[in-house]
């Protein structure tokens, strides 16, 4: 494995530069919380600075079908609230070119000719950049074999020099990982920064709690047994929480999928070798209906008071009475690193749960505070407006852009585990 390549070792005069970011902040046309598309500035002021053309490209959601393979073309997936926000922020215009679509599937089919008048002007200095449609928009993107080396050489044609800023975007994607391949390859500053930033978690300070939560087990089932190896203590939230509540006491929860409680059982299983490792939040927060929060609709149960074989409606939060278990409150203030990537309740309705467990986190300000994912940093803003402004600048804060590739990390080892550095270390700067 050869040394990372750094975009400030890059000769950018003049050249288009392909840069992938993992700018995925806009929900229902609106960019909620821009930490994301902020904290890629640096990486593009350089660029700009050194004489670099710009040419963005970010996912957006999720709107392949896995079942189908369909691609939901509707605006919500769009990048321009991206480029929006980006145009206000940085007085500077991006073009976003459109491409042929595939009637019967959905999505593009694939980068056309319809782009090279786009590239003409950006080399002559005529527009300020491009902006390319979501990437998951193009059906080579999730693809693998020839569709996806295919979409690689088309998306390289289009620079001289790829930039991977995206840390939080892990997965082996053909905008993360083939394009590399391709072009003379360099890690933004961010990515940089994430990838220093990921030694407090190999190297923590100890006590050691990490604070997960997720809508499928599957997805997390690798690093959680990855975390019990790992942490101090852990704590879960979420879907994944009543999966393995529902295997450990027996009980059962409407809405929880039969393959995640097959998961959680063996999970179960692994956790009896870390006794005590696992803290359980005792109150939970059962609701009738999924939509919204009615009076007379909710309750909340105390999970050790369960008969074995009771059965639940949606549980949908940790109510705040779980955090004066005094167990779960002294391992929470003293620890000394604290990694969360969680929101503990179904929102924007159940949200009581997250809030206080976050101000819990906030009071004990000896601890290494690290928050990784989109939704748990969209979350903390909006629940705790004042407290994550402090946040952002405070030094025993760090937010990881993307709390996804820190889990794989956690999981893989080491940072040079993950497919996305791999393709950049091969790759590092060579001339093609």
């Amino acid at each position: 494995m050869g040394t990372i390549p750094k975009i400030q070792d890059a000769d950018l005069r003049g050249k288009v530069v392909l840069v992938r970011v993992d700018h995925n902040v806009a929900q229902k046309h609106v960019v909620k919380d821009p930490f994301r598309i902020d904290v890629t500035f640096g990486t593009l002021f350089n660029i700009l600075s050194k004489g670099g053309k710009l040419i963005l490209m970010t996912h957006v959601g999720r709107p392949r079908d896995k079942k189908t393979g369909r691609i939901d073309m509707d605006s919500k997936y769009a990048v321009q609230p991206i480029v929006d926000y980006l145009e206000k922020k940085l007085h500077t215009k991006f073009i976003v070119p459109d491409f042929k679509e595939d009637k019967e599937q959905g999505g593009f089919i694939n980068i056309d000719s319809a782009i090279n008048l786009l590239l003409r002007q950006l080399r002559r200095g005529r527009i300020d950049g491009i902006y390319l449609p979501n990437v998951r928009w193009f059906r080579g993107e999730e693809a693998v074999g020839r569709e996806a080396d295919e979409f690689g050489r088309q998306l390289a044609g289009l620079a001289d020099v790829f930039v991977n800023d995206a840390f939080g975007s892990w997965q082996p994607h053909t905008s993360t990982v083939e394009v590399a391949r391709h072009l003379p390859s360099y890690a933004g500053y961010l990515m940089q920064h994430e990838i220093r930033s990921l030694q407090q978690i190999y190297e923590p300070r100890r006590p050691f709690l990490a604070i997960i939560a997720g809508s499928k087990f599957d997805t997390k089932i690798g690093p959680l047994r990855s975390l019990l190896e790992t942490v101090d203590h852990l704590i879960l939230g979420g879907v994944i929480y009543n999966a393995y509540l529902c295997v450990k006491h027996g009980i059962e929860i409407r809405g929880i999928d039969p393959d995640d409680i097959e998961i959680a059982r063996a999970f179960y299983e692994v956790s009896k070798r870390y006794p005590g490792k696992i803290l359980e939040p005792a109150f939970v927060v059962e609701s009738d209906t999924l939509k919204v929060r009615l009076d007379g609709q909710y309750r909340v149960h105390d999970i050790q008071s369960l008969e074995q074989g009771a059965k639940l409606n949606y549980i949908l939060d940790v109510d705040p009475k779980s955090y004066e278990d005094p167990i779960i409150r002294e391992k929470i203030l003293n620890a000394e690193s604290i990694f969360v990537n969680a929101v503990m309740g179904f929102t924007p309705h159940f949200t009581q749960g997250t809030k206080e467990l976050y101000a819990l986190i906030d009071r004990n300000r000896d601890a290494n505070k690290m928050f990784g994912g989109g939704d748990t940093l969209q979350e903390f803003r909006t629940m705790l407006p004042g407290t994550y402004i402090r946040a952002v600048d405070a030094r025993d804060y760090y937010f990881f852009s993307g709390g996804g590739t820190i889990l794989k990390a956690i999981h893989e080892g080491s940072v040079t585990g993950l497919a996305t550095v791999k393709a950049l270390t091969a790759n590092g700067g060579r001339e093609l």
